[in-house]
């Protein structure tokens, strides 16, 4: 929905593709992720909170 394609494996973990930035994403956990590696990852790959929070979840 953001514009990424993916999710491709490669290397320990797995990652998503928008144009010449590559995101690298968690692997999988037991639960919930913690809102310090979520912000994090939103922006490494540009994403604003308005975005964020504008999907549907």
């Amino acid at each position: 929905m953001l514009g990424f394609d993916g999710p491709y494996s490669g290397g320990r973990h797995l990652f998503m593709i928008r144009g010449a930035l590559k995101l690298r994403i968690p692997n999988p956990h037991t639960g919930d992720i913690s809102k310090s590696l979520l912000a994090q990852i939103l922006r490494q790959g540009g994403i604003s909170r308005d975005q964020w929070n504008s999907l549907d979840k």
